[in-house]
């Protein structure tokens, strides 16, 4: 039986059974060592900005180390850099990079399935146009930030082709370089056709730009000829808010709400309306629906603290604002409030006090 139609309850401990066996992979001695190893060859730190549909996996599609890129993701892909936390949390991640001696590439990626319009992203209405017009925007955002020059932080926009996993990476003059039409003899080409694309790439970010585009180019022509089940209907019983879900890749399970936005209550009363139509529709059981509260930190004191309190803060208030505008779903809404230790990916969960 899929998950989405298991009772409740058992849906809900499958979740945490899964961010458990995330944390294991990824505190695992071969892990750390991947990583290590993977690090020391390519210094550049990746940072990511796309939309919270599972099916956005960068690190498998990319077959890089997981902890490597670091994924910013909200309803939609949709940021905007003058949001204060947001542009905190970028500049803290920019300038640890920078004090370090590594240039940054930032990855602004937008969604779409060639085979479906209706399988793109439901925070644009599944216009691509629209989707990739924020992602550019996104783009001048950065340039504006941290330089237009690019010469330590490199904004790349990319698409993500569903159907495939293929990226389309976005360079000067509306040019393109799709991944899913390249054959794997193609490999070589890589670091010329990158160089023509985006010629005001720094030498080092390309370096390490490139084994992403050569595991995206493995990864895809691995699935050629293997049926996939790509229509998938929205079936989404999870809404998390905050940050720390790394391991939610399931596609149409969750509703990630990043705590970003200057305004969290749309955003939330979106991811609720959608779960309740859901519920209406019959695409997953009315038993109720989970209401996911989560927080990283590094340190235990003082940085645990101030994460426990972050995290019940989004969990009141998100509850507050689902009673507010969807009293429906109170009855079956299952509250967990939880702090994530980063280093080793741990889900925390608290006491409901």
């Amino acid at each position: 039986m899929p998950l989405h139609d298991h009772p409740i309850d058992k849906r809900v401990d499958a979740l945490l059974a899964l961010s458990h066996e995330h944390a294991e992979i990824y505190c695992s001695p071969s892990a750390w060592l991947a990583r290590e190893r993977y690090l020391a060859n390519h210094p550049t730190r990746i940072l990511a900005m796309k939309c919270m549909d599972g099916r956005i996996h960068l690190p498998h599609v990319t077959r890089t180390p997981l902890g490597i890129i670091t994924p910013f993701r909200n309803l939609g892909g949709i940021f905007h850099l003058g949001w204060p936390y947001l542009g905190e949390m970028l500049t803290d991640a920019v300038d640890e990079a920078i004090h370090s001696g590594s240039g940054v590439l930032l990855i602004i990626s937008y969604h779409f399935s060639r085979g479906d319009r209706n399988r793109g992203c439901a925070g644009f209405a599944c216009d691509v146009a629209a989707a990739l017009a924020h992602a550019h925007e996104i783009r001048r955002q950065a340039e504006s930030i941290f330089g237009r020059d690019h010469r330590h932080v490199y904004p790349l926009v990319c698409g993500f082709e569903t159907d495939s996993d293929a990226l389309i990476v976005h360079g000067i003059d509306d040019a393109t370089l799709d991944i899913g039409t390249l054959q794997p003899s193609q490999e070589g080409e890589l670091e010329r056709r990158i160089a023509s694309l985006c010629p005001d790439m720094p030498s080092d970010i390309r370096r390490d730009l490139l084994p992403l585009l050569k595991g995206n180019l493995q990864h895809v022509d691995s699935l050629r000829g293997i049926t996939r089940d790509l229509d998938i209907e929205h079936r989404e019983w999870v809404i998390c808010v905050g940050r720390g879900f790394d391991f939610l890749h399931l596609p149409n399970t969750a509703l990630i709400v990043g705590p970003y936005s200057p305004d969290l209550s749309q955003p939330i009363s979106t991811a609720a309306a959608i779960i309740d139509a859901n519920m209406k529709a019959g695409r997953v059981p009315d038993d109720g629906f989970l209401l996911l509260a989560s927080t990283p930190y590094e340190a235990i004191g003082v940085d645990r603290a101030r994460a426990e309190l972050k995290s019940r803060f989004l969990s009141k208030f998100a509850a507050q604002v689902i009673a507010r505008e969807h009293s429906r779903l109170v009855a079956g809404m299952i509250s967990r409030t939880a702090v994530v230790h980063w280093p080793s990916r741990r889900l925390e969960l608290l006491d409901h006090v």
